[in-house]
């Protein structure tokens, strides 16, 4: 369970002057040996900072072995919208649920409880993010465009990548808890890995729930269509299997809404994906079937052009 280090991780992201730092100096009080870059990056409306956290395996890439790397990504604009807002939003889950992802691994370390494959964390902390106007709710903002999230976050070590964020603000998933969206592969939307959804109905005891992903969603932000989101934006940054983890809810819930993080929901995102980095390493999860991918790719031809932004 990661009980504590989620609520210590909502204890340190709910202040209006935390910043990058701040989040690697809670990490290093864990594992005074942990791996964690802040890059700290401007935009239009200001800063942020992005954190990355890569936690050793015993048979990783980082050591010289030859178990997969599993990257966790927290999507979001901001944990905050101050001064429109007060405290933390909801949109700040993604960031949430990654700080304790890391925390909860390197205290797994610490004990000697390592994972085979290398996991590289990565989110950005924003507390005063702006919002901009979305249907059925406002979306929050961010003051960086996603690709430079992309390029921040998603890494060519990564041979597969869970992209959590929070997906409240629809009409078209309306579920409590988390939901996994298919599996997307350089372009291509295949079917929902089967030993994913086995690693979600063990780890919430429920049944799973899927959240519907159109081609629209994995294209780039900034060609004029609509996207659901930012959920699997990573998905157009890379060749490898992305899947998006998102913490749903029954209504439509603003992102920039305050009061609106569950941490029941949240903690089921952290439990989810500490459980595929265990199988994924171990070569037990598989995201996708290269075979079946292969023949549509000889039938059909690559899909890599939707990853692209055209001017």
């Amino acid at each position: 369970m990661s009980w504590s280090h989620l609520v210590a991780a909502y204890d340190l992201l709910d202040d209006p002057a935390v910043r990058g730092e701040s989040v690697a100096a809670h990490l290093r009080a864990i594992d005074p040996e942990v791996d964690v870059e802040v890059d700290v990056v401007a935009g239009d409306g200001g800063e942020t900072d992005f954190v990355r956290v890569r936690i050793a395996g015993t048979d990783g890439k980082a050591g010289g072995g030859s178990a997969p790397t599993l990257g966790i990504l927290g999507r979001l604009g901001g944990l905050g919208a101050r001064p429109e807002q007060i405290g933390f939003v909801s949109d700040g889950d993604g960031a949430l649920a990654a700080v304790a992802i890391a925390a909860k691994l390197l205290a797994m370390g610490r004990r000697g409880e390592r994972l085979p494959g290398d996991v590289i964390v990565a989110t950005h902390i924003d507390p005063d993010a702006p919002t901009q106007p979305h249907d059925p709710v406002p979306f929050m903002g961010s003051v960086v465009a996603q690709s430079t999230s992309n390029a921040h976050e998603v890494t060519d070590e990564m041979d597969a990548i869970l992209s959590i964020d929070t997906t409240k603000g629809n009409r078209i998933c309306n579920a409590k808890g988390i939901a996994i969206t298919p599996t997307i592969v350089d372009g291509w939307i295949l079917r929902v890995s089967e030993s994913l959804l086995d690693v979600v109905s063990r780890s919430t005891g429920r049944p799973p729930v899927v959240m519907p992903i159109t081609m629209q969603d994995i294209t780039p932000y900034g060609n004029g269509v609509y996207h659901v989101n930012s959920l699997v934006q990573p998905a157009t940054a890379t060749a490898v299997p992305v899947v998006g983890v998102a913490i749903v809810a029954e209504t439509a819930v603003p992102g920039s809404a305050t009061g609106a993080t569950d941490l029941h929901d949240v903690e089921q995102a952290v439990r989810f994906a500490i459980e595929v980095a265990k199988d994924f390493g171990r070569g037990i999860a598989r995201f996708h079937d290269d075979e079946q991918l292969a023949l549509l790719q000889e039938q059909y031809g690559s899909m890599a052009h939707l990853r692209v932004l055209r001017d």
